[in-house]
């Protein structure tokens, strides 16, 4: 095995080791890391039939981690999956008719952010320690509606560190606000901007460019990090659910070792489905990745038309974590894309910023192959719910039924492939409480959230997670609105700069 090290997409920089690139956060230049080698798991699919979650987990990601030592690895996975997921398989695949549902909405904030930030802050501040680093580690994130509950939960009173998490006032479900806005922890802080998730994720990538705001935080004793998915430490560890899934289903006997499946994920940094990518670098047995959007789709008409164009109206839709018009991590799959040319990555990258839009040069089909783009309007999601759960009493929350419904476009289209396919379940239906219960039935609509958490309960049998159970009573504890460009400013506030 060669030294895995990591460097930017960009080109600029130097290459660097996992805890490093873990602690930067993002590269210097604006660039992603990305590993200079895909490495495979020793052990076989066949003899990783038969280990738990932790074990694949380890197999998975030891060799991304290589200035971590064995005993490091394993502490920090025994310490992220643990009974704080409410099932020892921590990401179980359900079985419905012939579809596999793969629920990634086990942990502490119901979503699938979960499975990465419970292990992020143990790599970063294990990394801090490796780099010798005696700052205060301060964690900017912008979420559209699920990181930032997620991280805000794994960095809560972590010491050495602060979180500080921006999201859009009007763009987040009832239940995923209440969720950040009362949460708890000295070294937390949570910021509504009047702006979309765009205007968050494009401020937080500006702070961390400004080298005014870099140096007068160093002079403080700080030093920034991220929590998003462009930093690699939140990437890697979502590499894992894939893995598992698949030898989840071997063990129902429904496939063999080798053969391959497909998965549809409901995408919108393109974190998700990049994991999804990454694993079959790693070897998975992947045949296709169905990349679903909303009505954002962004991707979609990417993926059919190489055209990357940000220039269009932003929707609001009852899929919020996906309403995103700048898919960050898209750039990691430009770099594979691109043969590992850094330097049309950043010309792509400067057409983006400048323009809004770019294109692949002599685009065909073909150069995505393994990849299928599908999306589904408002109408194709509140009928998808409706549907699954009258034929079967199974409920999807509004992100799984856009890639349930991506799923069903594909299938109309590859009308001759049977090969299995997992549905990436992104987040429990009680985040999303107001618009799965009005597609079930709309004698629903216009009830609040709170309310219909206990009527979800009463429908579907499905106990009230404990994330969730006594949200409405609790304290509201961050009250900051800001404009979009006054964001610099609230960290300085935060901060005392």
């Amino acid at each position: 095995m060669n030294k895995i090290l990591y460097r930017s997409t960009r080109g600029k920089g130097p290459v660097i080791t996992a805890s490093e690139a873990i602690l930067k956060g993002i590269a210097g230049d604006g660039g992603l890391y990305v590993p200079t080698e895909i490495p495979k798991p020793e052990p076989s699919l066949e003899k990783m039939m038969n280990m738990d979650f932790s074990n694949i987990a380890y197999h998975v990601i030891k060799d991304f981690l290589q200035d971590f030592n064995k005993a490091e690895v394993l502490e920090f996975i025994d310490k992220a999956y643990n009974e704080k997921f409410d099932t020892p398989k921590i990401a179980p695949v359900v079985k419905i008719g012939g579809t596999y549902f793969l629920e990634l909405f086990h942990g502490p904030t119901l979503a699938f952010k979960d499975m990465a930030l419970s292990i992020l802050p143990y790599l970063m501040i294990s990394s801090a320690r490796k780099q010798n680093l005696e700052k205060e580690i301060v964690i900017l994130t912008a979420t559209s509606g699920d990181t930032g509950k997620a991280a805000l939960e794994g960095f809560a009173s972590v010491p050495g560190t602060k979180i500080i998490v921006f999201f859009p006032e009007n763009g987040v479900s009832e239940i995923q606000k209440r969720q950040m806005i009362t949460q708890e922890g000295s070294n937390t802080y949570v910021v509504g901007i009047r702006g979309n998730f765009d205007d968050a994720q494009a401020g937080v990538k500006h702070l961390f460019a400004d080298m005014e705001l870099l140096r007068k935080a160093a002079d403080k004793g700080c030093i920034f990090s991220s929590a998003n998915s462009i930093n690699i430490g939140r990437l890697i560890p979502q590499i894992i659910y894939y893995f598992s899934a698949y030898l989840q289903i071997c063990r129902m006997g429904d496939i063999i070792p080798g053969e391959e499946i497909n998965f549809t994920v409901p995408t919108g940094n393109f974190g998700n489905i990049l994991a999804g990518y990454y694993a079959k670098k790693m070897g998975l047995p992947v045949k296709n990745l169905i990349c679903a959007s909303n009505e954002n789709k962004v991707l979609y008409d990417f993926m059919n038309t190489g055209i990357y164009d940000k220039n269009r109206d932003f929707i609001n839709t009852m899929s919020p974590s996906m309403d995103i018009l700048v898919s960050s991590n898209l750039e990691r799959l430009i770099f594979s894309l691109c043969g590992e040319n850094t330097e049309k990555v950043r010309e792509l990258m400067e057409q983006l910023a400048e323009k809004g839009i770019y294109k692949i040069k002599d685009f065909t089909r073909e150069q995505l192959n393994g990849f299928y783009g599908g999306y589904a309007s408002e109408t194709d999601t509140s009928e998808a719910i409706r549907e699954m759960y009258e034929a079967s009493g199974y409920v999807m929350d509004t992100h799984t039924a856009v890639a349930y419904t991506a799923y069903r476009k594909y299938k109309n289209l590859i009308p001759g492939d049977n090969m299995k396919t997992v549905i990436v379940s992104t987040a429990s239906p009680y985040k999303f409480t107001a618009d799965v219960m009005k597609s079930i039935d709309p004698k629903y609509n216009g009830f609040d959230s709170f309310t219909l958490i206990n009527e979800m309960c009463k429908l579907t049998g499905i106990e009230i997670p404990k994330g969730i159970r006594d949200l409405e009573q609790k304290p509201v504890l961050h009250k900051t609105v800001c404009e979009k460009h006054e964001m610099k400013r609230q960290i300085e506030k935060i901060l005392d700069l």
